[in-house]
């Protein structure tokens, strides 16, 4: 009932002032580890996908071209506000994760931190991560995730009808999305909470 686009652009639009004081520490150091095990060359293009107030921006280098999107507009204006304090030049967009306004293989990178467990269809979210990147092109993904040899359970299941209205689904699995998606994993990490919060890196095939 809740797990829709605009429930998520509402609920999110609310979130946007106090969203750092919530986020910004907490995460820092898993962005920090999932931004590391890319592949930086300079004047990459790279897409924010679901950037938030922009917390990854401090850590990505400052030699590539960035792109930011976000559904809420909210957030959008707080990504480019953080952008200029950091004299940073990112083009900031209102924009659905699932449906993305760029064209096909025009991204060297995307990246998709805390987005995959809050999408209403993660399945189409990583179909268009995967359309606009170019061949060999890599996916970096930080977000909470169910283990892969052990789906959700019941108790579980009925929790995330909470925990997806108020903030992200529980029962997600990563490896399984990605590899459905067309993706390589070549790197998975847990950086939070004994494994709840993993950092991957995936790529497109050449």
């Amino acid at each position: 009932m809740f797990n829709t686009t605009a429930w998520n652009r509402l609920r999110y639009s609310a979130y946007a002032p106090f969203y750092d004081a919530v986020a910004a520490r907490v995460f820092r150091k898993p962005r920090r580890i999932a931004l590391g095990q890319v592949d930086w060359e300079p004047g990459m293009r790279v897409l924010l996908v679901g950037a938030g107030t922009g917390l990854d921006l401090p850590f990505l280098p400052q030699d590539i071209e960035v792109h930011a999107t976000d559904l809420a507009p909210a957030m959008v204006k707080r990504t480019a506000k953080r952008a200029e304090a950091l004299h940073r030049d990112v083009e900031c967009r209102v924009m659905d994760a699932e449906a993305l306004n760029y064209p096909e293989e025009h991204f060297d990178a995307v990246i998709m931190h805390l987005i995959i467990a809050v999408m209403p269809n993660p399945r189409k979210g990583l179909a268009e991560a995967y359309r606009v990147l170019k061949p060999g092109g890599q996916l970096c993904v930080m977000d909470k995730f169910q283990p892969d040899e052990q789906p959700a359970g019941a108790g579980r299941r009925l929790l995330n009808h909470l925990t997806s209205a108020l903030a992200t689904d529980i029962t997600r699995q990563a490896q399984p999305l990605l590899t459905e998606a067309g993706f390589q994993i070549r790197h998975d990490e847990s950086v939070l909470m004994k494994g709840l919060f993993r950092a991957l890196l995936a790529a497109k095939s050449t």
